[in-house]
């Protein structure tokens, strides 16, 4: 069986694949210093032939150990995942499809944006409702490729 053992979601460990959407670091105060705006926190890249749009997904929650032996990517377009309640969701990211994939655990407090062309696994919240605002390219041409590993990966539990 091969295995993967989630590693906490840090902006380093994450770079090579996308953005981490948190509140730490640099900010601004904003409307009349009751809030703080961490500014321009992802690189949102939507192609010359597409918009960005948000849409809404609600994904059934899964568990650990997790056995996944799909990852897809979207060679047209950066997608962003913003949790809509604060509970972790797992991450599955991997270089190529020929690369050992990776696994990341969500705080619970982040959202990720995957970079245009990143190969990742499918949505995977591990506690219900997994309610995500989703920001990613709108458009006419095909932004789906797909793989299917010949043996399935389980993440286990870290």
């Amino acid at each position: 069986m091969r295995t993967l053992t989630p590693a906490p979601l840090t902006a380093d460990a994450f770079a090579s694949f996308g953005d981490v959407l948190d509140a730490t670091g640099d900010f601004r105060l904003i409307n009349a210093g009751l809030c703080r705006r961490h500014h321009d926190r992802a690189h949102l890249d939507f192609g010359p032939e597409g918009r960005a749009g948000i849409s809404i997904f609600h994904a059934r929650p899964r568990s650990l150990p997790y056995s996944f032996d799909l990852i897809e990517r979207h060679p047209e377009g950066s997608q962003a995942f913003i949790p809509m309640t604060q509970h972790p969701f797992l991450v599955i990211v991997a270089p190529d499809p020929q690369a050992e994939p990776r696994a990341f655990l969500t705080n619970g407090s982040q959202g990720i944006n995957l970079h245009r062309g990143t190969w990742h696994g499918v949505l995977t919240p591990l506690s219900a409702p997994g309610l995500f605002a989703v920001v990613d390219r709108i458009g006419t041409t095909p932004n789906l490729e797909e793989h299917r590993y010949t043996e399935p990966w389980t993440v286990l539990a870290p």
